[in-house]
């Protein structure tokens, strides 16, 4: 008769860990629901250059902290913001981003970015760039991947994409 019980108790344990665990998988799974990323890219670099830059748009329906970026073409990935103070460009290190709920966030050239530090091999326009990114609401941690798109930016002066129209009559 003992044994019986000890055997139903396991099971109940057992079906309440089993439960726990589903519960913060699903933790996990819920951070896209928090934080949309879009327009995710990365600067192409040229041959011998060991640093990189990366951008993308967050919006997140609640506020939380960008805390952490990994990467899989580097060992090292650092929020930085960029200002211009006195007519000199300033770049800093920051320890996280925090995002505001509804407030579109952008990271850019010339703003806000990530630097990707001791790359393993050059980005080349057309690869794709793996990250793993960290955010903090509270007390809760959650992570979400993202690739992100090898590309050169587009300049303001060539809006036509290079196309010509003539016309023949």
């Amino acid at each position: 008769m003992n044994t019986l019980t000890t055997t139903s108790t396991l099971q109940r344990f057992l079906r309440f860990a089993l439960l726990l665990v589903l519960a913060v998988g699903s933790v996990t799974l819920y951070a896209k629901d928090i934080v949309t990323i879009g327009n995710a890219w990365v600067r192409p670099t040229v041959s011998g250059q060991d640093i990189g830059a990366a951008y993308m748009t967050f919006t997140s329906n609640q506020n939380v902290k960008l805390t952490h970026v990994e990467s899989d073409i580097t060992k090292s990935v650092e929020i930085h913001s960029m200002s211009m103070q006195n007519g000199v460009m300033k770049m800093r290190m920051l320890e996280m981003l925090e995002l505001a709920a509804g407030k579109p966030y952008k990271l850019e050239p010339g703003g806000f970015h990530l630097m990707l530090f001791d790359l393993k091999k050059p980005l080349l326009d057309g690869d794709q760039v793996n990250f793993e990114l960290t955010f903090k609401s509270g007390n809760t941690e959650f992570k979400q991947k993202i690739k992100a798109l090898v590309k050169t930016p587009v300049s303001s002066e060539s809006n036509d994409g290079g196309h010509e129209h003539h016309h023949h009559h």
